[in-house]
């Protein structure tokens, strides 16, 4: 992690539960002017007490230490809201719905802008009975690939991961209308709406 929790993080959300200095210090097993050095930069928590700290102010580590509180106001959960996050380091694909902090292999993950598929990245679309075949024209080397492919309803999100020197195909069961997602290593994340 490049971020590391400052005091003004703390004392903004200490301040934001209504906590005094005293009562988060007694939550924490630690004195008052402990909490007052790290607000004032004085100092800084041990690594030991980060869980705590967080499970006092009612947030995760993650959110703890970005210094930014996540709040879900995606109460109807519409999977067409999904975001979408890759781990550049393994290739791990994540998605949320709504706002959400995401870390793999020690680094905090951007949601990824889909774009519209360009003419390098064209998508076949084929409806065949009650099944969708998708597939791209794309290289599938060692080096430049499509990772993966999903398909995304307003209830469903599907996805089939891909793999180089396989081929940028799949099937998907007929589900209603949505996007087509896919994502080339080099080039980012692409949709194609149905």
């Amino acid at each position: 992690m490049d971020n590391y929790v400052t005091g003004s993080t703390i004392k903004r959300l200490r301040e934001r539960k209504n906590l005094t200095q005293a009562q988060l210090a007694e939550r924490l097993d630690v004195s008052p002017k402990t909490i007052s050095k790290w607000e004032t930069a004085k100092g800084l928590p041990d690594i030991s007490l980060l869980g705590a700290i967080a499970s006092a102010l009612d947030i995760s580590i993650m959110e703890l230490m970005s210094g930014d509180t996540v709040i879900n106001g995606n109460v109807s959960a519409n999977m067409l809201r999904s975001k979408i996050y890759v781990c550049p380091v393994c290739g791990n694909v994540i998605n949320s719905v709504g706002e959400a902090v995401i870390s793999c292999c020690g680094i905090t993950l951007p949601p990824l802008e889909a774009e519209e598929a360009d003419e390098a990245h064209r998508a076949k679309l084929e409806r065949i009975e009650d099944e969708w075949y998708i597939e791209i024209s794309h290289e599938m080397t060692k080096s430049h690939y499509i990772s993966f492919i999903a398909y995304v309803t307003s209830d469903k999100f599907e996805l089939t991961k891909l793999y180089p020197e396989g081929n940028a195909e799949t099937r998907f069961k007929v589900k209603g209308r949505g996007h087509f997602y896919f994502y080339c290593n080099r080039h980012g994340l692409m949709k194609v709406r149905i």
